[in-house]
């Protein structure tokens, strides 16, 4: 782990991180740590998204990568949540 920092947030986000972590028998800051680490940014998801396409023998258009945008908000659309 590198320096520790704080991160400002409301008590009542405070308090559900708190239970979350107590739920996983972890602490608030590994709960953190795992939750960014599992996170992809946007660059990391159009390059795993060209990897894939690249050993599928697909060329990644902009064709492509619209109709992958659309298939991730139908599943998030069915799953009832926003997490890519």
């Amino acid at each position: 782990m590198g320096k520790p920092t704080s991160i400002k947030t409301s008590e009542a986000v405070r308090d559900r991180l708190r239970i979350l972590a107590d739920e996983r028998g972890t602490t608030i800051t590994e709960l953190l740590e795992e939750r960014a680490t599992r996170e992809l940014t946007v660059a990391e998801r159009e390059q795993r998204a060209a990897a894939a396409t690249r050993e599928l023998g697909i060329e990644y258009t902009e064709q492509v990568q619209q109709a992958g945008r659309d298939a991730w908000a139908k599943i998030r659309a069915h799953q009832g949540g926003s997490a890519a």
